[in-house]
C-alpha cells in the first residue's frame, strides 16, 4: 500500500484535520450499505421504509425494519478505520470527525467530536412533538409506541429521504470543512447531497484534500490524494507513518 510521503509531511504540520465517512466505514464492520440486495427486505423501496410516507403508511413494517438494522448494528464492531480515526482525534490539535453513518460506531470506538448528519439509529423521538423516547422499543405486542406527552408516533432519530438535514449539524460539518487544513473523505460515494458537498467547500476554502476509498468516485478528479485502499487497512498505516514522522512510536 503507497501512503504519499508528502501527504505525511503535509499532516506533520497541519493543525485542523476534517473527516467525512460514508457507508464505507461501515461495510467494513459488517453492516451493508442501507439494504442487503440478496436480503429479505430486498423488494422493498427504500421510500417504503426510510420515509415519512411510508412511515405514515405502515409504521408497522418501518419499525420491523429499524428492528431488524438495529439487530445488525447491535452485533457489529468498529474495526480498524474506526480505530484510527480516534488515533486521529489524538494527534492534531483540532480535530472533527462528519459522518453520514447512523450507527454511533465512531463513538462506540472512542472518537469524541461527531458530527451527525443524518442521525442516529440508536435513540428515538415522538414524530409530532420531537419530544425524546427513551424507554426501549419493544413490538412484541404488534403495536407502535405512542409519545406519553402528545400521544404521537414514536420514530427513529434517523433522517429520512426527503428530510432536511438538522441545521446545527449541516452548518458545523460546513464550518469545519472551510477551517480545515486537510479534508478527508473515507468511504463515501460522494453524491449524497449535502454531504457530498463538504469536500469541494473544504478545496475552495484552501485545504488539502485526500480521498480514501478503494472505487472511484464523482469526488476522485478533484482530490489532492487518492488513496485506493479500504479505510481499515488504509488509515492505520497514515496513523502509523505520521506517529513515526513525529516520534510518537
Amino acid at each position: 500500500m503507497e501512503i504519499p510521503q508528502k501527504l505525511i509531511e503535509i499532516l506533520c504540520k497541519t493543525n485542523y484535520v476534517a473527516v467525512l465517512t460514508g457507508a464505507g466505514i461501515s461495510a467494513e464492520s459488517g453492516i451493508s450499505t442501507f439494504r442487503d440486495p440478496d436480503g429479505l427486505w430486498a423488494k422493498f423501496n427504500p421510500m417504503e421504509l426510510a420515509s415519512i410516507d411510508g412511515f405514515m403508511s405502515n409504521p408497522q413494517r418501518v419499525w420491523d425494519w429499524y428492528q431488524y438494522r438495529r439487530k445488525i448494528i447491535h452485533e457489529a464492531k468498529p474495526n480498524p478505520g474506526h480505530y484510527a480515526l480516534v488515533e486521529m482525534e489524538k494527534i492534531f490539535p483540532q480535530f472533527t470527525l462528519i459522518t453520514q453513518n447512523v450507527d454511533r460506531l465512531h463513538q462506540q470506538a472512542g472518537s469524541t467530536n461527531v458530527i451527525e448528519l443524518h442521525g442516529n439509529i440508536i435513540e428515538n423521538h415522538c414524530f409530532n412533538c420531537k419530544t425524546p423516547y427513551k424507554v426501549e422499543i419493544d413490538l412484541s405486542s404488534g403495536t407502535i409506541p405512542r409519545c406519553p406527552v402528545c400521544g404521537g408516533l414514536i420514530r427513529p432519530s434517523v433522517v429520512w429521504f426527503g428530510e432536511m438535514l438538522p441545521v446545527d449539524a449541516l452548518e458545523a460539518a460546513e464550518q469545519s470543512a472551510r477551517e480545515s487544513d486537510v479534508f478527508f473523505s473515507i468511504g463515501t460515494s460522494a453524491e449524497v447531497y449535502p454531504a457530498a458537498n463538504l469536500p469541494y467547500i473544504a478545496k475552495q476554502s484552501g485545504a488539502v484534500l485526500v480521498e480514501v476509498n478503494p472505487n472511484p468516485t464523482v469526488l476522485s478528479p478533484y482530490v489532492d490524494y487518492k488513496i485506493a485502499e479500504t479505510s481499515a487497512k488504509s488509515l492505520p498505516r497514515i496513523v502509523e507513518l505520521l506517529k513515526q514522522a513525529k516520534g510518537m512510536l
